[in-house]
């Protein structure tokens, strides 16, 4: 299968911008800020994006299409989601689900055909645009549907699912795939349905590697191309645990994940590799990894991922980690 994310020819650059700060996730984000990200993250080579409903109620999504919409639009690749539907509400929080100063709407669950198709075509009409060239089904999975998620994956299988097939038989979508942080539920879909794509977030990091001896293999056999979000795991391997409370998968850390990445911090600090650039350039080794999305929030934090990817790292600093127990035998390493 050719690439789903192809990297700009000039530059090569394997990094996408995820949408999620530009929702608002947590703080709010200026027009302008915004509007200066996605342009820098343009002239840097990034010609791949994401979004989503939720980010935002819409407020991501109408943010990058305005940017976007200047460019000619077989220059770039984006991808939004289905199984969340916004309903106008004037007396919607204007804070909801981490998202603050949000657009006037309440989030409805519909993973319908019905309502697959009206999540696509709304997005759409926020974007300004004609088509996706990606859709994911979002969050199916049992730690945000929790007693429902059975239902809820029945649903994805029999309606979600063809529904997007059929849009892609209609050119409004180019590609379809799942949208999650869960590696169960995507091997579930995957023993009943074919997937172009998969935006797995936090489940294949420096840290995380969960997502490797099943998930992986599958893809590669299958030709699923994943584009990665969360190798930061929302924080600590960012930030590292020297400087106050870490995250992960957007709660304080536990202890085990603490100490581990302490261990990492330390073999980083040996041989002079900022641990950013190693949480961003290991999992692009694997061939399953097309690309890696990074939910930037401003200018300053796209130019230092940029430069993170760009940092030599010399061999024997994964054979370190190998040898301490800190990376599988089997994962690949750049």
């Amino acid at each position: 299968m050719p690439p789903v994310f192809p990297p700009c020819a000039a530059s090569q650059l394997r990094l996408g911008l995820g949408g999620a700060p530009l929702g608002n996730l947590f703080s709010a984000v200026t027009d302008d800020d915004a509007q200066a990200l996605v342009d820098a993250a343009w002239a840097s080579g990034c010609r791949s994006f994401d979004t989503a409903p939720h980010y935002g109620h819409g407020l991501s999504e109408r943010r990058l299409g305005d940017r976007l919409r200047r460019h000619p639009r077989d220059d770039f690749v984006l991808s939004s989601k289905v199984g969340r539907v916004l309903v106008p509400d004037a007396g919607a929080p204007r804070a909801q689900h981490g998202y603050v100063d949000i657009l006037p709407f309440r989030q409805v669950w519909d993973f319908s055909a019905a309502g697959t198709r009206r999540s696509v075509e709304d997005s759409l009409q926020r974007l300004g645009l004609s088509r996706l060239d990606v859709a994911y089904v979002h969050d199916p999975d049992a730690a945000t549907h929790g007693a429902r998620a059975p239902e809820v994956l029945r649903q994805v299988i029999d309606e979600t699912l063809p529904a997007l097939r059929q849009l892609k038989q209609e050119g409004l979508v180019r590609a379809i795939g799942l949208g999650t942080n869960d590696v169960d539920v995507v091997l579930q879909v995957l023993r009943e349905a074919d997937l172009d794509v998969l935006m797995l977030a936090g489940r294949y990091s420096l840290l995380d590697h969960s997502a490797l001896p099943e998930l992986l293999p599958q893809c590669v056999a299958r030709g699923v191309r994943i584009a990665l979000g969360g190798v930061f795991n929302s924080g600590i391997l960012a930030t590292g645990t020297r400087h106050g409370a870490a995250t992960f998968n957007y709660a304080p850390a536990a202890g085990t994940w603490v100490e581990r990445t302490a261990r990492i911090e330390a073999v980083c600090e040996a041989y002079g590799v900022p641990l950013r650039a190693a949480a961003l350039q290991f999992p692009l080794a694997h061939p399953a990894v097309e690309i890696v999305m990074l939910g930037a929030r401003q200018v300053a934090e796209w130019e230092d991922a940029l430069a993170m990817l760009q940092h030599r790292i010399q061999p024997g600093f994964w054979t370190a980690l190998r040898e301490q127990g800190l990376l599988p035998a089997e994962a690949p390493t750049p």
